[in-house]
């Protein structure tokens, strides 16, 4: 089975037809409080995916892990590389990402500002994810991703636990089989979300 990881799975979610309507969330892979969903866009045949989970951290090791860019290749399933571009501010950072694809698809890379976002209680935050095609030149070796917008929902449960409701919405660019994708939807957000469980079980 080919394996597909996080960031790609986000990536080969496009929405590249029309014709349907948005579905409800259809729960395919629940191990490990590790809950993975797909329903099906607005327009499109290929899916979108939702994951559930609780982790055991608190607000600080979690923001503090996200932001270390680094370190994605570590827990972030078959990322090929990550580097820094900018610190915006504390809450505010953009980096540069490249993830591979299986042949004969084309690698892609990806411009990302991650944002920490306060909530208007003090148990609730989010932090977003959002694409910036044109914040670097198009590098030929890669298909630059044109649209990406992932959303981490958090709540606070108590001092170590956190809920997570994370959404992915992705243009890929260039052309995808919607079979691959469908057929492997489920496999890198859930091992993605396993290894970043052992990544922050290290922190505590």
């Amino acid at each position: 089975m080919l394996k597909i990881p996080l960031l790609t799975i986000s990536i080969l979610i496009l929405q590249v037809s029309t014709g349907f309507s948005q579905g409800n969330w259809e729960l395919k892979r629940n191990e490990n409080g590790i809950e993975v969903y797909t329903r099906q866009p607005l327009s499109g045949s290929l899916k979108e995916l939702r994951v559930i989970c609780e982790l055991t951290a608190t607000k600080t090791q979690l923001i503090k892990t996200l932001q270390d860019i680094n370190n994605y290749k570590q827990w972030v399933y078959s990322t090929k590389s990550n580097y820094l571009l900018k610190t915006v501010n504390p809450q505010e950072l953009i980096y540069h990402s490249i993830s591979h694809l299986p042949w004969p698809l084309r690698d892609r890379d990806l411009i990302i500002e991650l944002s920490i976002i306060p909530g208007n209680v003090i148990d609730k935050f989010e932090i977003k994810a959002v694409s910036l095609p044109t914040f670097l030149p198009v590098d030929n070796n890669f298909i630059r991703v044109p649209y990406s917008l992932a959303l981490w929902k958090v709540t606070v449960v108590n001092e170590h636990k956190l809920k997570i409701d994370y959404t992915f919405s992705v243009d890929p660019g260039g052309s995808i089989p919607a079979w691959l994708v469908n057929s492997t939807l489920s496999i890198g957000p859930y091992n993605s979300f396993i290894k970043l469980k052992e990544e922050l079980s290290r922190l505590n």
